[in-house]
């Protein structure tokens, strides 16, 4: 039988959706929850289909607007997290680790790798929920040494995501990092529950990163970037409108 509906999603997320939809219907079955059994198997029907009626309605609102991630992750669309923390090394140093992408699986848990392409664009990879493995491209689109960081994905990804991250002075010889995170996960705002549910929460992971973070540069354990030469201002890269850096959330 042919489907009536054309796939949009993909395998990643049909396999993510499948798993998070039958550990969301057992639990709503196991605790009774009428609710949590009804979005589980939605999950699952999701996965079996391929086809999400979210994804079809962002894909045709792309159609009529600028494709972008500002749009894309606009308002309280996707996960939010946020938090920051303060280094003693100067900002320039901070700023010299963060900027080497290839750092950033050292100390961030759920990546697995981040590959440089080019000075502009990388291919990363994390473990989504439930252990899968999800792959995005990112494009840098604020570059500003060294107090801002920012970056976007593009193309088809598994996740649609965005970042930014700040440096600050704070007081001699220390830098406060502020970090901002924004993404679409596979299954959505459901698949973002389903893995809190399961033990995985995002504000909690990005407070860890920043601790070890800090804890790798205080000591001298990431190495910092050599083959990367900054402009010879401080200029924007590719900027997004007035937002500074940060790369969407348009209120």
């Amino acid at each position: 039988m042919t489907s009536m509906y054309k796939l949009n999603i993909s395998p990643t997320a049909r396999l993510t959706s499948m798993i998070a939809g039958a550990a969301l219907a057992a639990l709503g079955y196991k605790r009774a929850n009428r609710a949590l059994e009804v979005t589980g198997l939605g999950l699952i029907a999701r996965g079996a289909s391929g086809w999400c009626p979210v994804t079809a309605a962002i894909d045709a609102d792309r159609r009529r607007l600028d494709d972008s991630t500002k749009h894309h992750l606009g308002g309280e669309r996707g996960v939010i997290v946020e938090d920051a923390i303060t280094i003693y090394r100067p900002v320039s140093d901070v700023y010299s680790c963060w900027r080497n992408l290839e750092n950033l699986p050292r100390f961030m848990e759920h990546l697995e790798a981040v590959r440089v392409v080019d000075r502009l664009h990388s291919h990363w990879s994390a473990k989504g929920p439930l252990g899968v493995t999800v792959d995005w491209d990112a494009e840098i689109i604020n570059d500003i040494p060294p107090t801002l960081l920012s970056w976007k994905s593009v193309g088809h990804s598994d996740v649609t995501s965005a970042g930014s991250v700040r440096f600050r002075p704070a007081g001699e010889h220390a830098t406060e990092v502020r970090v901002k995170l924004q993404y679409d996960p596979p299954a959505g705002k459901i698949g973002a529950t389903v893995a809190w549910l399961l033990g995985e929460d995002p504000q909690h992971q990005i407070a860890e990163d920043l601790r070890r973070f800090k804890q790798m540069v205080e000591t001298g354990e990431v190495s910092a970037v050599h083959d990367y030469q900054p402009a010879p201002s401080s200029q924007r890269v590719r900027g997004l409108d007035d937002l500074a850096g940060d790369f969407g959330s348009a209120r």
